[in-house]
């Protein structure tokens, strides 16, 4: 494997050996203030506690000591894949422990280490689905037995706590599953992939902390074998497992949103690591088709609630939009390795416009409570949901506390608990912000040369983004700060009293900074119409507003009545007033007719202009009750 970046005790998500930039970690970025700092507050105090009671309310995390005492399989809850879940919110537990020091999560963690450690068999094998008498024998469905998913999530979560806190009994444990996983799927083992991608890039990245080869040898089999039949029929067909094409010569991404993004994961890690520029270069060109045809303005992917998959090329509709969270959250994953890999940061764009248009948009103002999916028009009101019910995971009409399926909560937690390593990246000519957070970032190039920045900025309300040096350079060094592709008029780069237009891209001020010497970018956050290409005919006619990085929504709770007979007044731009963005409305009503199609153009028979009537960040919708929603908005 290449060495050239130190992949083992950094305190990363993914951390690559090579590529053009490092990202990172937990211990040389803090985040200190402003909306990541309480979303992170959120996740900490409320959201990592409301996933771990309700696991144990349903069960899940019961079936390891169900499995112990020998209750199963009578005795299970939940679906094949509940395991994961448990995983994935002690990889979030692991993040925030590695941030913050919390000594009584540290307990609870290590507690549900002591339920767990035991139900692993002498070979390896880890599962309460499969295995015991009265279960399926392992690996017997392999199309949707998710068992490999689930020691993916696991070894993810082992090597959070690896890189937290140090080689530890639940490191040993997801080491001693990937070694199973080896054994069992190896050259010489069964032929076979799982149904869901995930086992590729918790292989790589293991093989990563553990300098290990096999594990990235296994994972790069996984990734070669898929697209070649190996998976049964199914009647939603071959791509929703990407099993139609293999991964290097598949156009766009297809199929079920979310197993397809952890697979170009899986597949961007591997190439990375092997120096397979071929690979690499086939995956940056599927996203890039999925991001300019199959992607929503929220950054949201899945258009088809049947089999939570991507819809054909610019099929985006907004009311039967799927975008599942944990698609946002792949497509950070995606985003992510592939600004590493590349430098380029448009890959950076996709990261922000993911993680404050879905990940952000999932969990409510309290922590209680989550989309699934999120849609782009809500026409139905709908309900509240119980407090205390599981829901339907499809069901967007406002948050629930959990679902049946519930890989979205902890997903979201794991992604805001490690969000600081999204924050910079540095490479031999200095350091990059990406995504733009109040935090100290505290750093030294590969020479020796020490990098300290406090970086203060009210984004992604505002577009101020001041910089302050605070320790002398020993040599001169370059510092970019991310403009991202929505500033089309340009920031505004301020050094030394000197003002600066910079374009999307980069803003770079290059020399030996010394403590106290400040740079400010002033970023255009204003509110703007943005239309979408003819081809998304489903839109066509409609507008949407966004201010920033942030698309915005119209709710009935500030139209007064459904945003259904809504349309949107064009001829200026958004009025920007006491910090809320208006936008002029007309609303129309018809009469009831006995067939709702006539031979020649109608209009409405009463208008009514509504005024101007406030939007919402998206991210905010559905949290004071019961209401209709659109992003898009037709042209009066």
């Amino acid at each position: 494997m290449p060495t050239g970046h130190d992949t083992q005790a950094r305190a990363l998500p993914v951390s690559p050996s090579t590529g053009a930039l490092r990202p990172l970690d937990l211990h040389e970025v803090r985040v200190t203030g402003g909306f990541w700092s309480d979303f992170q507050q959120r996740n900490a105090t409320v959201m990592i506690r409301h996933a771990e009671d309700w696991m144990e309310r349903v069960g899940w995390i019961g079936n390891f000591d169900a499995a112990v005492e020998g209750r199963l399989p009578a005795d299970r809850q939940g679906r094949e894949f509940a395991d994961s879940d448990v995983y994935k919110l002690m990889e979030a537990m692991a993040w925030e422990i590695g941030r913050t020091g919390d000594a009584e999560l540290e307990a609870r963690f290590e507690a549900l280490v002591d339920r767990i450690e035991p139900v692993q068999e002498e070979d390896g094998y880890l599962n309460t689905h499969f295995g015991r008498p009265g279960q399926q024998p392992r690996y017997s469905d392999m199309e949707w037995g998710h068992e490999l998913y689930c020691f993916g999530h696991l070894i993810q979560a082992g090597v959070a706590r690896g890189r937290t806190h140090g080689r530890d009994r639940f490191v040993e444990i997801a080491i001693r599953a990937a070694d199973h996983v080896c054994e069992t799927f190896g050259p010489d083992g069964l032929d076979t992939i799982c149904g869901h991608p995930e086992i590729e890039p918790a292989l790589a990245e293991l093989a990563r902390y553990t300098g290990e080869r096999r594990y990235l040898d296994q994972a790069r089999l996984f990734v070669e074998r898929r697209g070649h039949g190996r998976l049964g029929e199914i009647w939603f067909g071959p791509e929703y497992f990407q099993e139609d094409v293999p991964v290097r010569e598949a156009e766009v991404l297809r199929g079920h949103a979310v197993r397809a993004l952890y697979l170009a994961a899986g597949a961007i890690d591997v190439a990375v690591e092997t120096g397979d520029e071929e690979l690499l270069g086939a995956v940056t060109r599927q996203m890039s088709r999925t991001v300019a045809r199959r992607t929503y303005l929220t950054g949201g992917m899945g258009a088809h609630h049947e089999g939570e998959a991507f819809g054909d090329d610019f099929e985006l509709p907004s009311d039967r939009a799927y975008s599942e969270t944990c698609a946002g959250v792949g497509a950070a994953m995606v985003g992510e390795r592939l600004l590493l890999a590349t430098g380029d940061p448009a890959h950076a764009d996709l990261v922000e416009r993911v993680l404050l248009n879905v990940v952000a948009t999932s969990p409510s103002e309290d922590g209680h409570g989550f989309f699934y999916t999120n849609t782009l028009h809500q026409r139905e009101p709908g309900t509240t949901a119980a407090a205390d019910e599981v829901a339907p995971r499809a069901a967007s009409s406002l948050r629930a506390p959990w679902f049946a399926v519930s890989c979205c909560p902890t997903n979201v937690a794991r992604t805001v608990a490690s969000f600081g390593t999204y924050v910079a990246t540095a490479d031999d000519e200095g350091v990059q912000l990406q995504q733009l957070a109040t935090s100290e970032v505290r750093t030294t190039l590969p020479d020796g040369c020490p990098v300290a920045l406090d970086v203060a900025t009210d984004y992604p309300h505002d577009g101020r983004v001041r910089v302050t040096v605070r320790e002398d350079a020993t040599r001169p060094w370059t510092l970019r700060v991310r403009v991202p592709g929505w500033a089309t008029d340009g920031a505004v780069l301020r050094v030394d009293g000197a003002e600066t237009t910079v374009m999307p891209g980069y803003a770079e001020v290059r020399r030996a900074f010394r403590a106290g010497d400040v740079v400010e970018l002033d970023l255009p956050v204003r509110a703007r119409w943005t239309w979408a290409d003819p081809r998304v005919d489903a839109v066509r006619g409609q507008v949407a507003v966004e201010r920033g990085p942030l698309v915005m929504a119209l709710e009935s709770t500030d139209l007064g009545e459904d945003v259904n007979l809504a349309a949107v007044e064009v001829g200026s731009a958004p009025v920007e007033r006491d910090g809320q963005v208006l936008v002029r409305v007309r609303t129309a009503a018809a009469a009831e007719r006995d067939w709702p199609f006539v031979t020649e153009p109608t209009h409405p028979d009463t208008v009514r202009d509504a005024g101007l009537v406030p939007l919402v960040p998206y991210h905010r919708w559905g949290n004071r009750g019961p209401s209709t929603m659109r992003v898009w908005i037709p042209e009066a």
